[in-house]
């Protein structure tokens, strides 16, 4: 990703909050001939003894997980608040819009979790994120029904060897960022969300 040192991310800790906030990633690896293969889905964030981990499931059906158990290059895309900006934020009109947001890229190493157990963990684990009480209804299913539903997925892990975080937030151009949040807080709710972080990144 390409990110010009003023929106590189400013910290570590607020680009996992951005992970687990957003935690609806994309999936992206390649195959052997080098063409794209991509798929939305949601991502556990885990981050122990200072490795970050990124735990999915795919349909055992899906085509992206024979790359996946292939080792081909592979990344997950977070996508964070984003919104566009009119130049009328600008006292100068020789300005043009532009596009503000917030997003993650992690690459890393990809391990297949095939033990039921593991997988069951999983599972649990997007369970407590998304919906906690399901938890229940859940560990009341029948074995049987349980073992046929994890039997239909593929699981893996990421450990994270290299993270991207970009906080484009117009940093660079201090005249306009009294009218951008004043702009963005009366707006969409990703318009709000951008003006709260520039609120928490002081600008």
């Amino acid at each position: 990703m390409y990110i010009p040192k003023q929106f590189e991310s400013p910290d570590r800790a607020l680009t996992l909050e951005v992970m687990r906030t957003h935690n609806f990633a994309t999936l992206v690896s390649s195959d052997a001939q080098g063409v794209p293969l991509a798929t939305p889905l949601p991502v556990v964030v885990s981050d122990a003894d200072g490795v970050v981990s990124l735990h999915f499931h795919l349909a055992r059906a899906n085509p992206h997980v024979a790359l996946l158990r292939d080792g081909r290059p592979t990344m997950l895309a977070f996508s964070g608040p984003n919104a566009y900006m009119s130049p009328g934020v600008y006292a100068d009109l020789k300005r043009v819009p532009t596009w503000n947001y917030i997003a993650v890229h992690a690459y890393g190493l990809v391990d297949e979790i095939v033990e039921t157990h593991r997988k069951d963990a999983l599972l649990k684990s997007l369970i407590a994120i998304h919906e906690p009480p399901y938890a229940q209804q859940w560990m009341n299913l029948d074995e049987q029904f349980q073992e046929t539903m994890l039997g239909a997925i593929a699981a893996f892990r990421m450990n994270v060897t290299k993270l991207e975080g970009k906080f484009k937030l117009n940093q660079h151009r201090k005249e306009a960022h009294l009218q951008m949040k004043a702009t963005y807080a009366s707006g969409t709710p990703d318009e709000q969300a951008l003006a709260q972080w520039m609120e928490r990144l002081g600008l």
